[in-house]
């Protein structure tokens, strides 16, 4: 692979950082699961629309949305039922 290809500059960097910031936001993730989840998928597909992310990257970071929305479901149930 042409080493050009993989380094990646700081603004690229930054938006990595601002999606994975988003991710951890466990506040606005719970008090809407959805919408959180959609934004995740939104800008994780702009990611790799503009060619920050690869395919690989883009399936590690959807991977890691559902993720996020299980875990936000699942915590959002256990409150609910006092568990």
């Amino acid at each position: 692979m042409n080493e050009r290809h993989s380094e990646k500059s700081v603004g690229q960097i930054s938006a990595i950082a601002q999606w994975h910031a988003l991710l951890r936001d466990e506040v606005a993730l719970l008090m809407n699961p959805g919408a959180h989840h959609k934004t995740l998928l939104r800008q994780a597909h702009a990611l790799h629309r503009d060619h920050v992310i690869d395919h690989n990257d883009l399936s590690d970071l959807l991977e890691q949305a559902d993720g996020a929305l299980a875990y936000a479901v699942e915590t959002l149930f256990d409150r609910q039922f006092g568990q």
